[in-house]
Protein backbone atom coordinates (compact mmCIF):
# COMPACT_ATOMS: atom_id res chain seq x y z
CA UNK A 1 0.00 0.00 0.00
CA UNK A 2 1.54 3.47 -1.28
CA UNK A 3 1.89 5.77 2.21
CA UNK A 4 0.06 9.02 1.76
CA UNK A 5 3.05 11.81 1.41
CA UNK A 6 1.16 14.24 3.34
CA UNK A 7 0.54 12.36 6.67
CA UNK A 8 3.16 10.95 9.25
CA UNK A 9 3.25 7.60 10.94
CA UNK A 10 4.08 6.94 14.47
CA UNK A 11 4.78 4.16 16.83
CA UNK A 12 5.19 4.60 20.49
CA UNK A 13 5.67 1.66 22.88
CA UNK A 14 4.99 0.55 26.01
CA UNK A 15 1.91 3.31 25.50
CA UNK A 16 -1.30 2.05 27.50
CA UNK A 17 -0.72 4.51 30.43
CA UNK A 18 2.13 7.27 31.60
CA UNK A 19 4.32 8.81 29.73
CA UNK A 20 3.93 6.95 26.58
CA UNK A 21 0.27 7.04 26.86
CA UNK A 22 0.78 11.24 26.98
CA UNK A 23 3.03 11.06 23.62
CA UNK A 24 0.40 9.14 21.91
CA UNK A 25 -1.72 12.17 22.79
CA UNK A 26 -0.08 14.56 22.34
CA UNK A 27 1.29 13.36 18.98
CA UNK A 28 -2.37 12.62 18.05
CA UNK A 29 -3.32 15.99 18.80
CA UNK A 30 -0.52 17.66 16.12
CA UNK A 31 -2.43 15.25 13.64
CA UNK A 32 0.01 12.34 13.74
CA UNK A 33 -1.48 8.62 13.10
CA UNK A 34 -0.09 7.04 16.05
CA UNK A 35 0.09 3.52 16.64
CA UNK A 36 -1.01 2.73 20.28
CA UNK A 37 1.56 -0.37 21.35
CA UNK A 38 1.15 -2.52 24.56
CA UNK A 39 2.32 -5.88 25.66
CA UNK A 40 -1.41 -6.49 27.70
CA UNK A 41 -4.00 -5.93 24.52
CA UNK A 42 -6.83 -5.20 27.22
CA UNK A 43 -4.82 -2.27 28.74
CA UNK A 44 -3.97 -0.91 25.09
CA UNK A 45 -7.63 -1.08 23.90
CA UNK A 46 -8.89 0.54 27.50
CA UNK A 47 -5.96 3.11 26.68
CA UNK A 48 -7.09 3.28 22.93
CA UNK A 49 -10.59 4.44 24.28
CA UNK A 50 -9.75 7.01 26.80
CA UNK A 51 -7.89 8.75 23.46
CA UNK A 52 -11.10 8.01 21.47
CA UNK A 53 -13.06 9.57 23.93
CA UNK A 54 -10.99 12.78 24.11
CA UNK A 55 -12.11 13.06 20.07
CA UNK A 56 -9.00 11.07 18.49
CA UNK A 57 -10.11 8.38 17.06
CA UNK A 58 -8.92 9.04 13.53
CA UNK A 59 -5.40 9.63 14.72
CA UNK A 60 -5.01 6.56 16.81
CA UNK A 61 -4.88 2.48 16.82
CA UNK A 62 -3.65 -0.40 18.63
CA UNK A 63 -1.67 -3.10 17.87
CA UNK A 64 0.13 -5.32 20.70
CA UNK A 65 3.68 -5.51 21.07
CA UNK A 66 6.21 -7.40 23.51
CA UNK A 67 9.02 -5.71 22.44
CA UNK A 68 10.96 -8.48 23.78
CA UNK A 69 9.93 -10.92 21.75
CA UNK A 70 10.90 -10.54 18.04
CA UNK A 71 8.25 -12.44 16.48
CA UNK A 72 6.08 -10.05 17.70
CA UNK A 73 7.76 -7.32 16.74
CA UNK A 74 8.01 -8.43 13.21
CA UNK A 75 3.97 -8.88 13.23
CA UNK A 76 3.97 -5.17 13.77
CA UNK A 77 6.55 -4.21 10.67
CA UNK A 78 4.35 -6.31 8.70
CA UNK A 79 1.29 -4.41 9.77
CA UNK A 80 2.55 -1.13 9.14
CA UNK A 81 3.91 -1.73 5.78
CA UNK A 82 0.76 -3.41 4.97
CA UNK A 83 -1.82 0.11 6.09
CA UNK A 84 0.94 2.78 6.00
CA UNK A 85 3.92 1.86 3.76
CA UNK A 86 6.62 3.49 5.54
CA UNK A 87 7.10 5.10 9.33
CA UNK A 88 8.05 8.31 9.70
CA UNK A 89 8.31 8.68 14.04
CA UNK A 90 9.69 5.71 16.61
CA UNK A 91 9.17 6.43 20.22
CA UNK A 92 11.18 3.46 22.33
CA UNK A 93 9.05 4.18 25.87
CA UNK A 94 8.48 0.45 27.33
CA UNK A 95 10.36 -0.26 29.84
CA UNK A 96 10.91 -1.73 33.40
CA UNK A 97 12.91 -0.74 37.01
CA UNK A 98 14.49 -4.02 37.86
CA UNK A 99 13.24 -3.75 41.15
CA UNK A 100 10.39 -4.20 43.34
CA UNK A 101 9.74 -1.38 45.57
CA UNK A 102 9.21 -1.53 49.06
CA UNK A 103 9.81 1.87 50.31
CA UNK A 104 8.86 4.75 48.28
CA UNK A 105 11.00 7.77 50.91
CA UNK A 106 14.23 5.37 50.53
CA UNK A 107 13.37 4.96 46.45
CA UNK A 108 13.06 8.36 46.33
CA UNK A 109 16.58 8.89 47.94
CA UNK A 110 18.48 6.73 45.60
CA UNK A 111 17.12 8.21 42.76
CA UNK A 112 18.14 11.49 43.70
CA UNK A 113 21.77 10.28 44.70
CA UNK A 114 22.43 8.23 41.35
CA UNK A 115 21.64 4.96 42.87
CA UNK A 116 23.52 5.79 45.94
CA UNK A 117 22.04 3.82 49.97
CA UNK A 118 23.20 2.55 52.70
CA UNK A 119 23.17 -1.56 52.55
CA UNK A 120 20.38 -1.35 54.86
CA UNK A 121 18.52 1.30 53.27
CA UNK A 122 18.65 -0.23 49.94
CA UNK A 123 17.29 -3.37 51.35
CA UNK A 124 14.59 -1.74 53.13
CA UNK A 125 13.92 0.32 50.02
CA UNK A 126 13.41 -2.39 47.24
CA UNK A 127 14.13 -6.30 46.07
CA UNK A 128 16.62 -6.90 43.32
CA UNK A 129 17.13 -10.38 41.85
CA UNK A 130 18.59 -11.69 39.29
CA UNK A 131 15.61 -12.13 37.19
CA UNK A 132 14.25 -8.69 37.47
CA UNK A 133 17.64 -8.20 36.32
CA UNK A 134 17.79 -10.03 33.39
CA UNK A 135 14.45 -8.62 32.59
CA UNK A 136 15.28 -5.29 32.83
CA UNK A 137 18.13 -5.61 30.58
CA UNK A 138 15.95 -7.76 27.78
CA UNK A 139 12.81 -5.06 27.75
CA UNK A 140 15.02 -1.57 28.12
CA UNK A 141 18.06 -2.74 26.09
CA UNK A 142 17.75 -5.29 24.09
CA UNK A 143 13.51 -4.74 23.54
CA UNK A 144 14.52 -1.54 21.94
CA UNK A 145 17.34 -2.65 19.85
CA UNK A 146 15.13 -5.58 18.43
CA UNK A 147 12.16 -2.93 17.30
CA UNK A 148 14.87 0.00 16.08
CA UNK A 149 16.46 -3.14 13.77
CA UNK A 150 12.90 -4.27 12.63
CA UNK A 151 11.36 -0.89 11.80
CA UNK A 152 14.34 1.08 10.26
CA UNK A 153 13.57 -0.47 7.12
CA UNK A 154 10.34 1.26 7.44
CA UNK A 155 11.62 4.84 8.92
CA UNK A 156 13.75 5.07 5.70
CA UNK A 157 11.07 5.05 3.08
CA UNK A 158 10.33 8.33 5.35
CA UNK A 159 11.42 12.07 4.31
CA UNK A 160 11.94 12.68 7.50
CA UNK A 161 12.57 10.03 10.05
CA UNK A 162 13.29 10.32 13.98
CA UNK A 163 13.84 7.91 16.99
CA UNK A 164 13.60 8.88 20.35
CA UNK A 165 14.94 6.41 22.61
CA UNK A 166 13.29 6.93 26.20
CA UNK A 167 16.20 7.16 29.16
CA UNK A 168 17.06 8.34 32.02
CA UNK A 169 19.45 10.17 33.54
CA UNK A 170 20.38 7.45 35.43
CA UNK A 171 21.96 5.98 32.59
CA UNK A 172 24.69 9.11 32.58
CA UNK A 173 28.26 7.50 32.95
CA UNK A 174 28.89 8.62 36.37
CA UNK A 175 26.93 6.46 37.86
CA UNK A 176 28.12 3.51 35.79
CA UNK A 177 30.78 2.81 38.67
CA UNK A 178 32.34 -0.19 37.38
CA UNK A 179 35.51 0.89 35.73
CA UNK A 180 35.83 -1.29 32.62
CA UNK A 181 32.30 -1.03 31.34
CA UNK A 182 32.34 2.98 32.20
CA UNK A 183 35.66 2.56 29.94
CA UNK A 184 33.89 0.99 27.46
CA UNK A 185 31.11 3.06 26.81
CA UNK A 186 32.60 6.50 27.15
CA UNK A 187 35.41 5.42 24.39
CA UNK A 188 33.06 6.52 21.60
CA UNK A 189 35.10 6.10 18.78
CA UNK A 190 35.56 2.32 18.94
CA UNK A 191 31.96 1.77 20.81
CA UNK A 192 29.80 -1.17 18.88
CA UNK A 193 26.90 -3.05 19.41
CA UNK A 194 29.40 -6.08 20.30
CA UNK A 195 30.97 -3.93 22.79
CA UNK A 196 27.55 -3.04 24.61
CA UNK A 197 26.69 -6.85 24.76
CA UNK A 198 29.98 -7.81 26.38
CA UNK A 199 29.14 -5.05 29.61
CA UNK A 200 25.92 -6.42 29.90
CA UNK A 201 27.12 -10.18 29.43
CA UNK A 202 29.28 -9.19 32.26
CA UNK A 203 27.25 -7.15 34.29
CA UNK A 204 24.37 -10.27 34.53
CA UNK A 205 27.69 -12.58 34.80
CA UNK A 206 28.16 -10.59 37.75
CA UNK A 207 25.05 -10.16 39.27
CA UNK A 208 24.67 -13.93 38.95
CA UNK A 209 27.48 -14.77 41.54
CA UNK A 210 26.80 -11.91 43.67
CA UNK A 211 29.94 -9.68 42.59
CA UNK A 212 28.25 -6.57 42.29
CA UNK A 213 29.93 -4.77 44.63
CA UNK A 214 33.38 -6.43 44.64
CA UNK A 215 33.18 -5.47 40.85
CA UNK A 216 31.97 -1.88 42.05
CA UNK A 217 28.63 -2.32 39.93
CA UNK A 218 26.15 0.01 41.16
CA UNK A 219 24.86 -1.20 44.70
CA UNK A 220 20.98 -0.57 44.06
CA UNK A 221 18.75 0.46 40.75
CA UNK A 222 21.86 -1.80 38.94
CA UNK A 223 20.13 -3.09 36.45
CA UNK A 224 18.17 0.00 35.49
CA UNK A 225 21.43 2.29 35.65
CA UNK A 226 23.30 -0.43 33.38
CA UNK A 227 20.31 -0.67 30.59
CA UNK A 228 19.96 2.97 30.50
CA UNK A 229 23.80 3.48 29.97
CA UNK A 230 23.66 0.85 27.36
CA UNK A 231 21.15 2.58 25.47
CA UNK A 232 22.72 5.91 25.51
CA UNK A 233 25.28 4.16 23.98
CA UNK A 234 23.58 2.45 21.31
CA UNK A 235 21.51 5.50 20.48
CA UNK A 236 25.11 6.86 19.54
CA UNK A 237 25.69 3.55 17.27
CA UNK A 238 22.66 3.63 15.66
CA UNK A 239 22.81 7.97 15.27
CA UNK A 240 26.44 7.37 13.40
CA UNK A 241 25.38 4.36 11.40
CA UNK A 242 21.91 6.05 10.40
CA UNK A 243 23.24 9.71 9.77
CA UNK A 244 19.74 10.00 7.75
CA UNK A 245 17.76 9.54 10.79
CA UNK A 246 17.13 12.00 13.26
CA UNK A 247 18.15 9.59 16.39
CA UNK A 248 17.91 10.88 20.20
CA UNK A 249 18.02 9.81 23.25
CA UNK A 250 15.76 12.02 25.88
CA UNK A 251 14.90 11.76 29.68
CA UNK A 252 11.68 12.92 30.16
CA UNK A 253 12.23 13.85 33.80
CA UNK A 254 11.37 12.27 37.30
CA UNK A 255 7.81 11.92 36.29
CA UNK A 256 4.70 11.15 38.56
CA UNK A 257 2.86 8.04 37.23
CA UNK A 258 2.10 4.40 37.99
CA UNK A 259 5.61 3.16 37.03
CA UNK A 260 7.19 5.82 39.58
CA UNK A 261 5.13 4.64 42.08
CA UNK A 262 3.51 8.20 42.02
CA UNK A 263 6.67 9.60 43.74
CA UNK A 264 7.32 11.52 40.89
CA UNK A 265 7.55 15.41 40.74
CA UNK A 266 6.41 16.27 37.61
CA UNK A 267 3.54 15.92 35.24
CA UNK A 268 3.33 13.52 32.17
CA UNK A 269 2.36 16.42 30.14
CA UNK A 270 5.29 17.73 31.70
CA UNK A 271 7.49 14.18 30.92
CA UNK A 272 5.58 13.50 27.62
CA UNK A 273 7.03 17.18 26.35
CA UNK A 274 10.94 16.20 26.06
CA UNK A 275 10.41 13.47 23.52
CA UNK A 276 8.10 14.85 21.48
CA UNK A 277 10.50 17.97 21.05
CA UNK A 278 12.61 15.84 20.11
CA UNK A 279 10.34 14.74 16.88
CA UNK A 280 9.57 17.74 15.03
CA UNK A 281 11.70 17.62 12.20
CA UNK A 282 15.14 18.52 12.34
CA UNK A 283 18.20 18.70 9.13
CA UNK A 284 20.47 16.04 10.67
CA UNK A 285 21.01 13.12 13.45
CA UNK A 286 22.11 14.62 17.01
CA UNK A 287 24.15 11.37 18.60
CA UNK A 288 23.03 11.22 22.07
CA UNK A 289 21.16 14.20 22.70
CA UNK A 290 20.40 14.87 26.00
CA UNK A 291 18.10 16.54 28.43
CA UNK A 292 19.43 17.51 31.76
CA UNK A 293 18.81 17.47 35.23
CA UNK A 294 15.71 14.85 34.86
CA UNK A 295 15.92 10.84 35.79
CA UNK A 296 13.05 8.10 35.42
CA UNK A 297 12.87 4.60 37.22
CA UNK A 298 9.73 2.13 36.72
CA UNK A 299 8.53 0.24 39.58
CA UNK A 300 6.71 -2.15 37.68
CA UNK A 301 6.04 -3.41 34.55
Amino acid sequence: MMAETTKRYAVVSGANKGIGLEIVKQLASAGIKVVLTSRDEKRGLEALAKLKALGLSDFVLFHQLDVADAESVLILADFIKSNFGKLDILVNNAGVGGIVAKDNDLLISAINNGGVLSEDDARKAMTQTYELAEECLEINYYGAKITNESLLPLLQLSDSPRIVNVSSSLGMLQYVSNEWSRGVLSDADNLTEERVDEVLKGFLKDFKEGLLEIKGWPKTLSAYIVSKAAMNAYTRILAKKYPNICTNAVCPGYVKTDITCNTGLSTVEEGAAYPVSNLHPCSRSSIGHWVQDHCMISCDS
